[in-house]
């Protein structure tokens, strides 16, 4: 197994999520899995490939995107427009992490 439950508690603890023992377990062997089959894509050979700039499906080279136009920014002021509470040129928001 490559990745332990402990990791796992280690990476919950992290993300401030609270796991089960059997979301641990379970985790640690999905997580494990994932891993495995990364393993399996990293034997391909891919020497031969040409590496790609765009993902993009065979079309003209600017089929998807639009024109690159330049436009003047939107400013503090319009952009706290809306906020529902702004101060000294920013949004203000309720804390949210807790520890």
């Amino acid at each position: 197994m490559k990745i332990t439950e402990k990791e796992v508690r280690y990476v919950a603890d992290l993300a401030n999520l609270q796991l089960a023992d059997a979301e641990i377990g379970r985790l640690a062997k999905d997580l494990d899995e994932i891993l495995t089959h990364i393993d399996t894509l990293n034997e391909l050979d891919t020497s031969n490939v040409e590496p790609m700039a765009q993902v993009l499906y065979d079309a003209e080279e600017t089929a998807t995107l639009r024109p690159d136009t330049e436009w003047a920014p939107l400013g503090n002021e319009a952009a706290l427009a809306n906020a529902p509470l702004a101060g000294n040129g920013y949004y203000k928001v309720p804390k949210v992490i807790e520890r």
